[in-house]
């Protein structure tokens, strides 16, 4: 199943038929458009969704890291509040691999605390970067976690510039 963020996204992306809008065009819809969200929560989700690596921005605009047409946006889609209330202060670290523990489980139909085991064993064993061995978990398992790869980029090249 696909993330709410990516549906949202995909949503925002279809209902306004470009390819690439500003952050303005994302949140103002979310808030003022549809009322999902405060303009301030919707302002929240554009900077989440870029810092998930989901929106990528090239020339003051923002466009999707992942190609649109695979994500279905169910009929009378709604989101719930549980995206919006993501803290922007959360360590992005845990969100990635949070979200792909989520991931692997979903297709894989395991538990997560033996993913986040067999994750922390890997970490040890081959001396990876947490972020690197949930990637290696990941298709060690086949589930397909390209749309996550962005977000580990940016991970690892902090981690080595830190």
């Amino acid at each position: 199943m696909d993330s709410e963020a990516k549906i949202i996204i995909v949503f925002l992306f279809n209902r306004s038929g470009k390819t690439k809008l500003t952050e303005s065009e994302l949140y103002l819809p979310l808030s003022m458009e549809l009322g999902w969200l405060s303009t301030k929560e919707s302002q929240e989700f554009v900077k989440y969704a870029i810092n998930q690596g989901l929106l990528v921005k090239k020339e003051g605009l923002l466009h999707p890291n992942f190609p649109l047409e695979t994500v279905r946006v169910p009929v009378g889609f709604t989101p719930s509040k549980k995206i919006f209330s993501k803290k922007p202060d959360d360590k992005k670290e845990e969100n990635i691999i949070e979200g792909i523990i989520a991931q692997i489980c979903s297709q894989t139909h395991q538990n997560q605390q033996d993913i986040l085991e067999e994750i922390k064993k890997e970490e040890t064993e081959q001396t990876l970067l947490p972020e690197v061995a949930a990637l290696y978990i990941a298709k060690k398992h086949g589930v397909d976690i390209s749309d996550w790869y962005a977000a580990v980029e940016k991970e690892v090249i902090k981690e080595n510039k830190g």
